[in-house]
C-alpha cells in the first residue's frame, strides 16, 4: 500500500520567492521578488543557488531556528540536483538530496513527514527551485537561441518555495499521501509535458481514492501541479473514461500564476509552480479546508529525449488540512 496517514505533522512557515515575470502575472502576494534574473549574481546558476539560501536563511531567522533544523530535504530541475546540492553546502544540516522533476517538492514534503510522524526527528525544511533561463537552456533550447515554441509547451516558473515541518500543531496539517508510481505511455514529446504527466496524475489520484475510502468529493479542492492547460483536460478526460470520476473542484497550478498575455501558451511548469500556488494564493483563502496536491513531474532528460525514449511520468499525492 503506498497510501498513510499522518498523525501530527504541521507546516510551521513557509517562505516564497518569485522571479520577475511571475510578479507581473495572476498572484501579486509572495514574500520576496527577484529584480531580475541574474538576482545581483554572475551567473544564473548562482542566481537559483541565492534563491534557495535566501529562502532557508528567512525561514531560519523568522522561526529562531538557526543551528535547530534536524534535516533538510530538496531538489531542483539542474543536472542532478546541482541547484540544491551547491545551496546545501551553506548550511550545517544533514542533507537528502531528492527528484522527481516538479514532483520534487511533494516527494520531499512526504519523506520529511514521515521521519517526523515516526519520531526520528523533530522537524525539517523542504526546499525547491526552478529558474527559467536555467531550465530551458537544459531541457529545451537556450533563449537566446531563438526557437519557436509549440502550443503545448509550458513555460518554467522562476522561484523558490521552503517550508517547515514539525509536530508544533498549527494552521496547516499534513493528513495523508500517497507515493505515485512511474508510469510511461510511449510519449516521446517533451514539449508536450501537460499530455505525458496526466496518466500519472489520474493514477494516483485514484489510487489515493481507493486506498483511503474516499470520495472524490471529500476534498474542497484537488490541486495539480503543472498539467497545464491541455494537460489539464487530459487529465479529467481519463479520469472520467477509465475510473468514472467527475472532478468539479479542480484547479492546476500551471494556470494560475500567468496572465494569457504573457504568452506562456499552455501554462507555467517546474517543480516550484504547485508550492508557489498553494502559499501564495489557495492558503491565503479561507475557501478550501481539505486541500489535496497532487504533484506531477516528467521524469526525462536531454539525453534520452535526443535519443527519442519515450519519458516516464510520476505523480506523487498529499492531504492537507486547514485547521479552524
Amino acid at each position: 500500500m503506498a497510501s498513510f496517514k499522518f498523525n501530527n505533522v504541521y507546516i510551521k512557515d513557509s517562505f516564497t520567492v518569485a522571479g520577475p515575470m511571475e510578479a507581473e502575472g495572476q498572484i501579486h502576494k509572495f514574500d520576496l521578488v527577484m529584480d531580475d534574473y541574474y538576482y545581483q549574481e554572475k551567473t544564473l546558476l548562482d542566481a537559483e543557488i541565492k534563491m534557495q539560501r535566501v529562502v532557508i536563511d528567512n525561514l531560519l531567522y523568522k522561526n529562531k531556528m538557526k543551528g535547530k533544523i534536524d534535516l533538510l530535504i530538496g531538489g531542483d530541475l539542474s543536472n542532478q540536483i546541482s541547484i540544491t546540492n551547491h545551496n546545501a553546502v551553506n548550511f550545517d544540516i544533514p542533507f537528502l538530496g531528492v527528484y522527481s522533476a516538479c514532483a520534487s517538492f511533494v516527494e520531499g514534503a512526504i519523506i520529511a513527514a514521515n521521519f517526523i510522524d515516526t519520531k526520528r526527528i523533530n522537524n525539517a525544511i523542504v526546499i525547491t527551485s526552478s529558474h527559467n533561463l536555467n531550465a530551458e537552456k537544459q531541457f529545451r533550447f537556450p533563449i537566446e537561441y531563438g526557437a519557436p515554441r509549440a502550443l503545448t509547451t509550458t513555460f518554467t516558473a522562476t522561484g523558490s518555495v521552503g517550508i517547515i515541518l514539525d509536530r508544533e500543531v498549527s494552521k496547516f496539517k499534513l493528513e495523508s499521501a500517497t507515493v505515485g508510481k512511474p508510469v510511461d505511455y510511449n510519449m516521446a514529446d517533451a514539449t508536450h509535458m501537460g499530455a505525458v504527466m496526466a496518466p500519472a496524475a489520474a493514477i494516483a489520484l485514484k489510487e489515493h481514492l481507493t486506498e483511503l475510502n474516499r470520495d472524490i468529493n471529500y476534498y474542497d479542492l484537488i490541486l495539480t501541479g503543472d498539467l497545464g492547460e491541455i494537460g489539464s483536460k487530459i487529465f479529467k478526460e481519463f479520469i472520467k473514461k477509465n475510473y468514472d470520476l467527475k472532478m468539479k473542484n479542480h484547479i492546476d497550478a500551471g494556470g494560475e500564476i500567468f496572465l494569457s498575455s504573457q504568452e506562456v501558451y499552455s501554462g507555467s511548469s517546474g517543480p516550484v509552480t504547485l508550492p508557489l500556488v498553494l502559499f501564495n494564493k489557495i492558503l491565503r483563502t479561507s475557501k478550501y479546508k481539505k486541500i489535496l496536491l497532487i504533484a506531477t513531474g516528467s521524469l526525462h532528460s536531454k539525453d534520452t529525449t535526443n535519443q527519442k525514449k519515450a519519458i516516464p511520468s510520476i505523480a506523487h499525492v498529499l492531504s492537507l488540512e486547514v485547521m479552524a
